[in-house]
């Protein structure tokens, strides 16, 4: 069936483009390394039994970025012209682990590799990426920082003149992996102090275990955890 010549010169792109056989194989192999980059994930930095929505958002970015490296090709103008539009979207998520952070640019690279048509490539990342997460889990895990440990938010208010350090060490030493004190504040003008702390629950562990124990401290005025997976 002959389309009409108004209908064809609408579509066209205006310069040469993939056969319609070759954008089906590079967006299915978009897919296929989109899964291996969420099978790494899942297997290595995957927290707990909850992985939220990040195994599927590096699938559909694979898969996006091919159809966007086919869609500029070798035109620069065009390479600008989506940077500008794709420029307006806002992601207001904030990502805990920064590791994450790499699995969703790990996602657009193979993605990118598949859509121009840099198999070789691809296949040589995956298994390149996937063998140095095993690898530097393998060494968290020897310095004690299990990746089957529950993310958290501790927000304390301790009495001003309290060492937060002192009086929290032993409850830390037996429910928390890893501790970072993200924000200092003083509160009840001046005559307490709130903390901010970035936590690994060690596993199997409770959050209200770990919670009531931080409550039985003495300085600690309030507390409150927040599960961050």
């Amino acid at each position: 069936m002959q389309l009409p010549e108004w209908f064809t010169h609408a579509v066209a792109a205006g310069d040469p483009f993939p056969p319609l056989p070759v954008v089906l194989v590079r967006v299915v192999l978009a897919f296929v390394l989109g899964l291996c980059v969420a099978a790494i994930y899942r297997n290595t930095l995957g927290r707990g039994q909850s992985l939220g929505t990040l195994p599927t958002t590096f699938v559909l970015l694979s898969v996006l970025i091919a159809v966007v490296a086919m869609v500029i090709g070798d035109n620069v103008a065009r390479a600008f012209g989506l940077v500008g539009a794709l420029s307006i979207v806002r992601f207001r998520t904030v990502v805990e682990d920064t590791r994450d952070t790499a699995f969703v640019i790990f996602s657009v690279a193979v993605g990118m590799a598949a859509g121009a048509g840099y198999l070789l490539l691809a296949l040589v990342a995956v298994p390149a990426v996937g063998l140095s997460t095993a690898f530097m889990c393998w060494w968290d895990q020897s310095a004690g920082l299990s990746r089957y440990g529950t993310p958290a938010i501790l927000r304390l208010r301790l009495a001003l003149g309290k060492d937060p350090e002192e009086i929290l060490k032993d409850v830390f030493e037996r429910y928390v992996l890893k501790s970072t004190l993200t924000e200092v504040s003083t509160a009840k003008q001046g005559t307490a102090l709130d903390l901010n702390y970035r936590i690994l629950l060690k596993s199997p562990g409770s959050p209200f275990t770990f919670l009531a124990e931080v409550n039985r401290v003495e300085g600690v005025d309030s507390a409150e955890v927040k599960c961050t997976e």
